[in-house]
This record gives structure tokens, sequence and C-alpha cells, in this order.
């Protein structure tokens, strides 16, 4: 993978972060993570940062994609993260495969890679964020449970990238998918980067309900994720 080496990641040799202020009397749950990174202290330095932070365990670390899939249990963790200039299978061609194998796994990519065709392609393949490997380990780890939550988390300059690339695309001429007006505002919070559980406030209602109305907003767009709903909104400008 290509990394400039001066441009050290964060969480190598990580030694986990000071969340005392973040902790609460009820502890939130453990979410399980694996980590795909072929470089060796970056992938150690985020199994360390994991397993050191209340709330996560870091259940998996691989070299790549194809140690990956054989080294997954039956069930699969919360989330994967996912570099993706790997050896042998790109991390968005295994994000594809992990969607498929495991349906409940989000995955959500780190890397160093920030132009467009990367970020469009992992999007597309499934990937449900995109961080760049500078993100602070405060903000990846409050990025992971986003990710778990049904959020989208992204660095700031990706996601500028993204509302530039797909509101630069024209919609088909026929671009309606009779969305009420409650799927279209909902749709339009998503869009905006909130996640199931502050929708649901916003809205007054349980995030079951919203869960089941992303479901039809998923029917209607014919996608099977958040980031793909989010991508298809804007690429056609639904909100």
């Amino acid at each position: 993978m290509s990394s400039d080496s001066s441009r050290r990641p964060p969480y190598a040799g990580a030694m986990g972060p000071d969340v005392s202020s973040a902790e609460s009397a009820a502890p939130p749950r453990v979410i399980t993570v694996i980590n795909i990174e072929d470089q060796r202290e970056i992938r150690e330095g985020l199994a360390v940062l994991i397993d050191a932070t209340p709330g996560y365990r870091c259940v998996g670390r691989y070299r790549s994609i194809e140690e990956a899939l054989a080294g997954i249990g039956p069930t699969g963790p919360d989330v994967a993260l996912v570099d993706i200039g790997l050896p042998g299978m790109s991390g968005i061609d295994g994000i594809r495969l992990l969607k498929e194998r495991y349906p409940n796994l989000v995955s959500l990519v780190l890397t160093v890679y920030s132009d467009d065709q990367r970020i469009f392609a992992a999007l597309c393949a499934g990937a449900c964020g995109y961080l760049l490997k500078k993100t602070p380990p405060a903000r990846l780890l409050e990025g992971l449970r986003e990710a778990v939550d049904g959020g989208s988390p992204m660095s700031p300059e990706v996601a500028r990238r993204v509302i530039t690339l797909f509101r630069d695309i024209r919609p088909p001429e026929d671009a309606h998918y009779d969305l009420t007006p409650h799927e279209t505002r909902l749709l339009r919070m998503m869009v905006e980067g909130h996640n199931y559980k502050t929708a649901a406030k916003a809205f007054g209602v349980t995030t079951h309900a919203i869960s089941f109305h992303m479901r039809r907003i998923y029917e209607k767009l014919q996608v099977h994720s958040k980031s793909e709903a989010v991508a298809k909104a804007l690429r056609n400008r639904l909100v």
C-alpha cells in the first residue's frame, strides 16, 4: 500500500485515548471490530486502541481480505475497518464480499486515499462510511459506534467531496420513487449525517419505527444500506 511514512497515522503505537469524560453510569454494549490493514504497525496499533477503550473489542486483525474471509467466524463482528490498498484483493472488492457473506456487518473504510474514484467505488460497494488515516483516535472510535448505530461517518474533506460529486451528476429523467413526504424528510436527515437514534429523537418515535421506515425507503430506492440510499438521494437529487 502506498503510504507516506512521514504522515504517521495516529494509531501507530496507540495506547488508547482518555475516554473517562465520555463514560456514563450505564456502559454501552461492547462493539466487536475487526481491522484489515497490511501495515503491521498500524494494524497492531488499531487493535491496541480498540481493546484499550471500554465498550470496544478487537476480535480480529488481518493483513488482507483473503486472510479476513478465512479467519472470521460464522456470525461475524459488528464492524470491519477496511483499508483500500491491500495485497491481493482490494479493500473495495473485499467490502462487497463481506457484505454478501455477513449482511449484518458494516464496513468502514480507513485509508490514506481521498480521490473521488475510490470514495465513489467504496460507497457503491457497500461501505457505510469513509475515514482518512489522519483521523484522531477519539473520532475513529466515535465513528465505529456511529456506524453500528446506522450512521455514515466521514472525514470532513471526504464528506465535501461526496456532496460535490453527487450533486454534479445529473439525475435520470424519470427519477421518482414515490417517496412520501415523511420518507423524504427522513432520507434528508440521513443525508445530513443523522443516525437512527438522532432521527428517532427528532421525530419523537422509537428507533424501531425509524428502522421500519428506512426499510421502506430501501425497497423504493432498490438499495440495501444507508450509504447506498444517501448516495442515490444525492445522485438523483431526491432531497
